[in-house]
């Protein structure tokens, strides 16, 4: 147990030390029982707007800007406790400032010896990031860079998602 003393120390220390400087939030994922019930939950109730789907039967969900706020993923089992296939959280994301950032805090992470899951580019909103697990085994992603929702209300088409296994390939392979 930290005594007050500890805290106040801890919490007055210069955050100098972290390359991290996270801007907002960027979007959750949710493993949920029933795609189709609680899809209309996030559209219905919500108010948010389906930006896509993809091949693995999430469905992407926008409210202001960002191609995703809230994504679902359907559960495997959603009768088992929750963990990394079942109904439950699935990750938290934040944004960061650049892709300069995103290749520091992917050094400090390693030099750390904090273990990426993750890095690079998946599909939908194709933002560049890194992801981990805190120390309870909760995700983490960092990334850089999400797509914008066009004025027409469309995301980018699913041909120009450029999927890329390292922050080095995202370079390489820009998006048009």
């Amino acid at each position: 147990m930290i005594d007050v003393k500890e805290r106040e120390q801890t919490a007055s220390a210069p955050a100098a030390t972290t390359p991290v400087r996270v801007r907002k939030l960027g979007h959750i994922v949710f493993r949920v029982s029933d795609i189709e019930r609680t899809t209309k939950f996030w559209t219905d109730i919500m108010g948010f707007k389906i930006s896509d789907y993809n091949e693995h039967g999430m469905v992407f969900f926008h409210a202001v800007g960002d191609h995703h706020t809230v994504a679902l993923a359907p559960a495997k089992d959603p009768s088992e406790l929750p963990g990394k296939s079942q109904v439950g959280f699935d990750h938290a994301a934040f944004e960061v400032g650049s892709m300069d950032e995103l290749f520091r805090i992917r050094d400090f992470l390693r030099a750390k010896g904090v273990k990426l899951t993750f890095e690079g580019r998946k599909g939908p909103g194709c933002n560049p990031g890194v992801e981990f697990q805190d120390p309870d085994g909760y995700t983490i992603e960092l990334y850089a860079g999400m797509d914008q929702m066009g004025w027409d209300g469309k995301s980018r088409p699913p041909e120009q998602w450029r999927r890329c296994s390292s922050l080095e390939d995202v370079i390489a392979n820009p998006l048009p």
